[in-house]
């Protein structure tokens, strides 16, 4: 079983969500993860309220480390539904991915953003595919 530091230097490789758009690992086990993103100006649309692209980059961040982060096969969004409920009020994004269904070869899982504060950001739900 991997440790975080090994997590995160395994996830460093998905750079766009890690360097680009800053996604952290805050907590993983096997199905589920807690993920975060602190929000900068470059996360913003011109509304002020952060992006959709930066939250849905966030959540499908989670699912990875949820679905890879402890598994010996690689699995990958095959289909992503997401809901946007409101705009975060505070500074940082926390996405908790959870697995629903494991199958062989197929997963579904639940992946909400909330931020610092409570305000429920999005729902979503990722049926996985795996690969490898």
């Amino acid at each position: 079983m991997p440790t975080m530091e090994e997590l995160r230097k395994r996830f460093q490789a998905d750079r766009f969500a890690v360097e680009l758009t800053g996604a952290e690992i805050r907590e993983a086990e096997a199905g589920r993860a807690r993920c975060s993103l602190t929000l900068r100006p470059d996360h913003l649309n011109a509304n002020g309220a952060p992006m959709g692209g930066a939250i849905f980059t966030l959540a499908d961040f989670a699912f990875a480390v949820a679905a890879n982060g402890f598994a010996e096969k690689i699995t990958v969004s095959q289909h992503v539904s997401m809901t946007f409920l409101s705009p975060a009020k505070g500074r940082e994004l926390l996405a908790e991915a959870r697995c629903l269904k494991s199958g062989r070869t197929t997963c579904l899982y639940q992946v909400d953003v909330r931020d610092e504060l409570g305000t429920y950001v999005a729902h979503g739900e990722v049926n996985g595919f795996t690969v490898g």
